[in-house]
């Protein structure tokens, strides 16, 4: 009775510890050498190290087994494949029971769908799951990726990066403190100190979290966007020498996308400020088409507040306000729907020149304006100036109206059709200047200042 139980226990144990036998490391070479080191059993193992764990394979010129720890050192060109995973490295370390080997001598990887360098890293041959830390360096045909730290998950075609994260695309380039990248999808999410440039256009998007869809050309910055886009500007002295400018264009909103399609598109969405040299606004949707040099912006529904934009010295107001850029300078500006521009005077900053209308269209030379049209009802109040001396204003209405300035000053005013104008004499106008107001007549104090975007950009930098 007592041998059929001894041998119904061995029987059993032998039944339990088969995958425990099962994952037992194999190591063949030219030499072997058992040793006994602090009382553990060893063996060293010589030129044309073979070790073998199931479909794990692993060559190199020396390995030192520790046969009840299921580990081995390894030593001298060290490749390890499975499968279609190459890894390579001078000096590694395997561990059976975790199928798990890793480098601290510099590793390479190569899974014939990405390359995969850093100076150290771990491979789960089991999870198909590599970590790499220090200088890490992922590519494949069209995407680098560099980091502190990167986990890559191989079947998933999934990396996870993080510490000083670049991906470079060859257009675009995205940093982040965190980047988490689905390779076939080609899907980016980035977190933390966020940074997309374009090359193509020179412009960079800042923020705190970030959604690239590439197949699509499309991209979501929705926490704490800041776009900037940089243009230089060139102009010769007469004795040859060269001057540069450098004319920023910031865009701070609650939300930004933009689309690399044929129409080039970039939207600022609710909270919009603009400043670009003197001209700056605030609106609810701002749509920069890149392609045409076209800003567009508008309200987002009709109980929304006007946008609002600033030129110098005028304030203009509408439902929608179109700017029309050539090499980066303001060319045409129109605006759309109950219209209205203000502009102070500025030796006389109580006195401000007023039109209200349907439609606007302003044109510039050198970013200066110089001609204004007026379209649909036109109310407008001029003040007059003999020299620099006050000289009352007046009053006038028409179907039309054009304005020509000098030096952003009002020279000329012309009224079409059905026109009227009504004068009043300085003595009249002096400390009264409240009562001569439209109705729709608003100064708004809210215009984006660079101190207030520069202190914006600062926190990314």
């Amino acid at each position: 009775m007592k041998s059929l139980l001894t041998l119904l226990c061995i029987f059993l144990l032998s039944v339990f510890s088969l995958p425990q036998q099962s994952k037992l490391i194999t190591v063949i070479g030219d030499s072997l050498v058992g040793r006994m080191v602090n009382g553990e059993s060893t063996r060293e193992v010589y030129g044309n190290v073979v070790l073998t764990q199931g479909e794990v394979r692993i060559t190199c010129n020396k390995a030192i087994q520790y046969i009840s720890r299921n580990e081995a050192e390894l030593i001298g060109n060290v490749v390890a494949t499975k499968d279609t995973l190459t890894i390579k490295t001078p000096k590694g370390y395997y561990f059976g029971n975790l199928e798990k080997t890793r480098s601290t001598s510099g590793v390479y990887l190569d899974d014939k769908k990405v390359i995969l360098t850093a100076d150290s890293g771990e491979y789960y041959f089991n999870e198909d799951r590599a970590f790499f830390e220090s200088r890490v360096k992922l590519y494949d045909t069209t995407t680098t990726l560099t980091s502190n730290e990167l986990t890559y998950y191989q079947q998933q075609n999934r990396a996870i990066a993080v510490g000083d994260v670049l991906i470079f695309d060859g257009e675009n380039q995205i940093y982040a403190d965190t980047l988490e990248h689905f390779r076939n999808t080609k899907i980016t999410f980035a977190f933390s100190n966020v940074r997309l440039v374009n090359l193509k256009n020179n412009s960079e998007i800042f923020g705190e979290h970030l959604e690239d869809y590439r197949q699509r050309g499309y991209s979501l910055i929705d926490r704490n966007p800041l776009f900037i886009q940089v243009d230089t500007t060139y102009t010769h002295n007469e004795d040859k020498t060269e001057n540069i400018k450098l004319d920023t264009l910031f865009i701070k909103s609650r939300v930004m996308e933009a689309y690399r399609d044929s129409a080039e598109r970039f939207l600022a969405i609710d909270s919009v400020k603009i400043l670009k040299e003197d001209f700056a606004s605030v609106n609810d949707l701002t749509i920069f088409y890149r392609n045409e040099e076209r800003i567009v912006t508008s309200k987002i529904n009709s109980i929304s507040v006007q946008p609002v934009l600033w030129n110098e010295n005028s304030q203009l107001t509408g439902d929608s306000i179109t700017i029309y850029l050539v090499d980066n300078k303001i060319k045409q500006l129109d605006v759309d729907g109950s219209s209205f521009m203000l502009s102070q005077n500025e030796n006389y900053l109580e006195r401000y020149d007023q039109t209200s209308s349907a439609q606007i269209k302003l044109f510039f030379n050198e970013s200066k304006i110089v001609r204004a049209e007026f379209y649909g009802n036109v109310f407008s109040i001029y003040y007059m100036f003999d020299g620099e001396t006050a000289n009352g204003l007046t009053k006038s209405n028409s179907a039309s109206t054009t304005v020509i300035f000098e030096n952003n000053e009002v020279t000329e005013v012309k009224l079409y059709k059905n026109p009227a104008s009504e004068y009043y004499p300085e003595k009249d106008v002096e400390g009264n200047e409240k009562e001569y107001l439209l109705p729709r007549f608003v100064v708004y104090k809210n215009k984006p200042t660079k101190t207030e975007m520069y202190n914006l950009l600062n926190k990314y930098r």
